[in-house]
């Protein structure tokens, strides 16, 4: 019998020894995160969505413009009138951001994530990275391509615009780029909130609900608006936007502050509460 266990431990040590372990890096919690991603399906189906949203608010904008009338709007006769569909990008890509990090909590898998990678911020920046990756390659792909469709229906009847005309570039990556920093805030929103509910809810008051509230108390509330990353966005994505308005680089700065702030918000919460 004692030859018996003996025996046992010895293969069991043996066992042990030959497991490679390795310690955990950033590198490895991409990877981690990368097969999370991948493995649920209600990731690609909301990315899947902003991407065909896109693309048919694109169509019907140059269906509906290909002849001139005197009764259209000058915005969806401009330049980026075909990339009007980050309306709804925007929620898309935004819920996205939230569901990526809040499914997680709901579920519970948050503690074996947590008991993974002890350190927690490793967790953070990989979500970050491949939720950035990924969706600023499809958002971009998507945005030249609703473009250029778009823009393929208008020429049939008159003439349309191309991408080396001035500022179109600017719209097309622009567009993009507001889409993808949304739904970073999204996601960041959620490590804060931890609940879907209540992360999407904040995340659409934060851009729409607040701004519109503050554009009621006149002047002085409008330009409290500008600062917002909805209006922010619009100062370089769209053509000719609401006045009062940031300038595009002013935006683009505003938007990226809102996206730092989110972050540095976001991390300081998952150092300070438990799972």
């Amino acid at each position: 019998m004692t030859t018996t266990i003996t025996g046992s431990t010895t293969a069991v040590q043996g066992a042990m020894a030959r497991v490679d372990s390795q310690p955990v890096s950033l590198g490895r919690a991409v990877k981690s995160e990368w097969i999370k991603w991948c493995s649920l399906r209600s990731t690609w189906a909301v990315l899947g969505a902003a991407v065909v949203g896109m693309l048919a608010v694109g169509l019907i904008i140059g269906f509906n413009t290909r002849h001139l009338t005197g009764n259209q709007d000058a915005n969806d006769l401009a330049s980026s009138a075909p990339l009007q569909g980050f309306f709804l990008g925007q929620l898309l890509i935004g819920a996205l951001g939230v569901l990526f990090v809040s499914s997680e909590f709901s579920t519970g898998m948050i503690r074996s994530t947590f008991a993974a990678v002890p350190r927690r911020q490793p967790v953070l920046w990989a979500k970050l990275a491949v939720f950035f990756v990924i969706t600023a390659v499809v958002m971009t792909i998507a945005t030249v391509v609703t473009f250029l469709v778009s823009q393929a229906v208008i020429s049939q009847s008159r003439p349309g615009f191309s991408l080396s005309d001035p500022g179109v570039w600017r719209y097309v990556l622009g567009t993009s780029l507001y889409m993808v920093l949304a739904g970073v805030i999204g996601g960041m929103i959620a490590w804060m909130v931890r609940s879907t509910p209540g992360s999407l809810v904040s995340f659409f008051a934060l851009i729409f609900v607040v701004p519109q509230l503050f554009s009621l108390f006149g002047s002085t509330g409008k330009h409290i608006a500008q600062l917002f990353p909805s209006q922010a966005g619009e100062a370089f994505t769209v053509a000719q936007p609401e006045a009062p308005h940031l300038s595009p680089g002013a935006g683009v700065l505003v938007l990226c502050a809102w996206a730092v702030a989110a972050i540095v918000a976001a991390s300081i919460t998952l150092r300070r509460r438990d799972a």
